[in-house]
């Protein structure tokens, strides 16, 4: 079985150098995109991309809210997790099953939400 595909989706280099350090040592194999454009050209070309780690604010036409609610109408079975070190966000303005962070966050915090977000729908424990 081949490892889970996680797209990074983050403007600045060095960040995103980071969130993919991050989704390999997690065991993941990882994507990565500067922005939403990018990200998307990537989602057309794969089709097994599981789940997209974005920002929020970036540069092109759309933000990470914008995208997160794309790829939840295009490809609905991609998991989404979004974060964020401006903005503070209600989870009701992302797409339903999305998860938002804000930044810093710990690594772990993030790992526990991919892997949680990764497993079967059968498998997850129900949220308070």
């Amino acid at each position: 079985m081949n490892d889970p595909v996680i797209l990074v989706v983050e403007d600045s280099a060095l960040i995103r150098m980071g969130a993919i350090d991050l989704v390999l040592h997690a065991g993941y194999e990882a994507l990565e995109a500067c922005d939403a454009d990018e990200a998307i050209r990537i989602l057309e070309v794969r089709n097994d991309i599981d789940l997209v780690f974005t920002d929020v604010q970036m540069p092109g036409t759309m933000d990470g809210i914008k995208l997160s609610h794309y790829i939840r109408d295009r490809w609905p079975p991609v998991k989404l997790i979004v974060a964020s070190g401006a903005t503070i966000l209600e989870e009701s303005l992302l797409p339903s099953g999305s998860q938002f962070f804000s930044k810093p966050y710990e690594n772990h915090t993030i790992t526990d939400a991919m892997a949680r977000l990764l497993l079967p729908e059968s498998s997850r424990a129900p949220t308070a």
